[in-house]
């Protein structure tokens, strides 16, 4: 069972009058500055100290923008100084290495895109950065989205700060590990199966996905356009409202984006559960979930109900299929998109040879294994004489499963269960196994079928190590997933720890200076 002497075993439990900035909520930092008693410009100092004592044994980041850090850091206290305020103003972030930042690289965790520097903003980073927000860095990833783990990065692998000999997840490790480091006060990532909250879970932190389209894509390095969102990694469930808060909206640069009104998610954030109906899924607790990892979750829905939840059972039959369709889905769209990296629009390639030796030469340094793994299982899904008994018939179970969640959510107000079938797992362990590798993401991938809302917020300790409570809700209603995540967090203690980073751990890349 998973207890409170297990969660301290390798923790801090920081107060709210630390001393330490690394270690304030977004609202906490945002209320010292607001305050005067200090300025965002010596939070960002003390961050990228952080950063540079000890990402090097992580290894969250990919790019460090230290002049940028400081230069926007200015210019927030600078508008505070002249009378503005904003949840986000002058509070330091990380942002995952897919977004389009102008004039900083963009790597999307690829060789491919080692050296590109985009000519202009995505809408989340343009709207970040209108908020006030500091930017640290661009943080790991597996390459293009693909990984459950961090290992797949074409640059180094990222280390879960609990245990560095263990994976963060992925594919949003480094924001993840960032975040649960103490190496920003939040980030951003991005959900293509549960790329938010599955890492969330593994590092101890709250992931939120939004709906598909309440945030958008717009700059965003695609991997699987019908699935993609991004959305906040922050330490709290108040943290993840501000966030999201600023980052969501139609953008009309961006045709899946939903018009749809941005609540004050931080409103709905009241403590109070009573009478909320919690949907208990069946095949979400099968023989193949962790037995201590499901006596916590078990644990968690007790709390809520003591609070005055009801519990609700629901059943989704195809759920069972998810990882599958998934797997069929998300590789052919993935074909389609990264067919412009050919070396003549994107990656660097040879002056020798006709185009198809130009394009080889270039995928075949460009690309890693589990790139190269799901293109060809994409391209093969969607050839002639395959395409109407895998592609096809993965879009009818797509619909199905989508009515599954509408039907079940008629019945309740959210269904909660594990995020994660285990904790956290040993760099290397499932590498060799691509197909272990992926049930990692079995209780997250259907949420992304469907275009629904999800969150992980931590719920427990096993071994050591962090776990999440997965809280999924209706299209576009992620206050009352916020809501009772933030209640949840309130009667319990596990979102209060921290990782203690060894200071005397092998670097899990070499050292560098930091990048501007």
């Amino acid at each position: 069972m998973s207890g409170e002497t297990t969660a301290t075993r390798n923790a801090t439990a920081p107060s709210h009058t630390d001393a330490d900035p690394t270690r304030w909520s977004v609202a906490e930092t945002a209320a010292q500055l607001r305050s005067g008693r200090t300025s965002s410009l010596a939070v960002t100092e003390v961050y990228l100290a952080r950063i540079a004592a000890d990402d090097e044994v992580i290894g969250a980041y990919l790019t460090v923008t230290a002049d940028v850090a400081r230069t926007q850091a200015r210019s927030a206290d600078a508008r505070r100084t002249a009378g503005e305020d904003g949840p986000l103003l002058g509070v330091p972030y990380a942002l995952k290495d897919l977004f389009t930042t102008a004039g900083v690289r963009t790597t999307a965790g690829s060789r491919m895109l080692a050296a590109y520097v985009p000519p202009d903003d995505s809408t989340v980073y343009a709207r970040l950065s209108a908020a006030g927000a500091v930017l640290l860095g661009k943080t790991n990833m597996d390459e293009f989205a693909m990984g459950s783990s961090t290992e797949n990065s074409a640059f180094h692998p990222t280390a879960n700060p609990w245990d560095i000999s263990r994976v963060p997840g992925g594919s949003s490790g480094g924001s993840t590990a960032a975040v649960a480091a103490g190496m920003a006060a939040f980030a951003i990532g991005t959900d293509t199966g549960g790329s938010i909250r599955q890492p969330a879970a593994l590092c101890g932190v709250v992931g939120l996905k939004p709906t598909y389209g309440r945030v958008s894509r717009r700059g965003m390095v695609a991997f699987a356009s019908s699935l993609d969102q991004a959305g906040p990694i922050t330490r709290t469930a108040k943290d993840a409202a501000a966030v999201l808060r600023a980052v969501a909206g139609l953008d009309p640069l961006d045709a899946t984006s939903g018009d749809v009104d941005v609540p004050d998610y931080g409103s709905a954030l009241n403590g109070d559960v009573t009478g909320l109906r919690l949907g208990i899924l069946d095949e979400y607790f099968t023989a193949g979930l962790d037995p201590e990892v499901r006596a916590a979750v078990e644990a968690a829905i007790d709390v809520l109900v003591a609070a005055g939840a009801v519990r609700v059972r629901v059943q989704m039959p195809s759920v069972r299929y998810a990882v599958a369709t998934y797997y069929l889905i998300a590789t052919a769209e993935c074909s389609a998109n990264l067919a412009r990296y050919d070396g003549f629009r994107y990656g660097a390639t040879s002056d020798t040879g006709g185009v198809w030796e130009r394009l080889t030469a270039a995928r075949s340094v460009g690309f890693g294994e589990e790139v190269k793994r799901r293109i060809i299982l994409g391209t093969n899904a969607l050839s002639t004489g395959y395409f109407d008994a895998y592609y096809a018939q993965a879009t009818r179970v797509r619909g199905l499963i989508r009515t599954e969640f509408e039907r079940a959510l008629d019945a309740c107000d959210v269904i909660v269960g594990p995020t994660v079938p285990s904790p956290a797992f040993r760099r290397g362990e499932k590498m060799d196994d691509p197909l272990a590798m992926y049930l990692n993401d079995i209780y997250t991938i259907a949420l992304n079928l469907a275009g629904l809302p999800g969150a992980s917020v931590p719920c427990g300790f096993v071994a050591g190590l962090p776990i999440g409570l997965q809280i999924m809700g209706r299209a576009f209603d992620e206050a009352s997933i916020l809501r009772i995540a933030d209640a949840y967090e309130a009667r319990t203690a596990w979102s209060t720890r921290a990782p203690a980073v060894p200071a005397d751990a092998a670097r899990i890349r070499p050292p560098r200076a930091l990048d501007a």
